[in-house]
């Protein structure tokens, strides 16, 4: 089975998948109102042409590190933020059609309270609880997406890959 190992999330590591900013711990410009510190626009996603975004929560039950599956988005981006766990989620940059290069899944090390911004056609899936037995995640996407603009591909036995940490 191949194996890929865990990346830290930098800026520079990330870009050509989105943005990220740690929402629980922010490092970025603030105004400060007495009590109440304000630290705008961190994170942009990209929705597309909707006016609307659902939110939703997914909760991800600790699972063996083996990439088995993917899905990418073409009419929007999709944000993801784990809420109470830090998580590894895979990516690969987009492709043309359904061609996905095996070999350019790369796997980031996502601390707890940091949202993601994907951008549209990225590669992605469920990302992995660790540390904990299960994650709660919110996922930000336009309604109904995952009825309408989700395509999925299981890998099959030979192309699946092993996380390494």
């Amino acid at each position: 089975m191949k194996k890929v190992n865990v990346k830290k999330l930098t800026v520079e590591g990330f870009k050509e998948y989105g943005y990220f900013a740690n929402l629980i711990n922010p490092d970025s410009r603030k105004f400060t109102f007495g009590a109440v510190v304000f630290h705008p626009d961190m994170v942009f996603l990209d929705l597309g042409q909707v006016n609307k975004a659902a939110l939703s929560v997914t909760r991800i039950r600790k699972r063996p590190l083996k990439i088995d599956g993917v899905e990418y988005h073409n009419l929007s981006g999709e944000g993801i933020l784990p809420l109470d766990g830090d998580v590894l989620m895979h990516l690969a940059p987009p492709t043309q059609g359904n061609e996905l290069q095996f070999d350019s899944i790369e796997v980031f090390y996502v601390p707890k309270g940091t949202m993601v911004s994907l951008r549209k056609g990225v590669w992605h899936y469920a990302p992995y609880a660790i540390n904990t037995d299960f994650v709660n995640i919110l996922v930000v996407l336009p309604e109904r997406t995952y009825a309408n603009d989700c395509y999925f591909m299981p890998l099959p036995e030979a192309e699946q890959i092993e996380i390494v940490t």
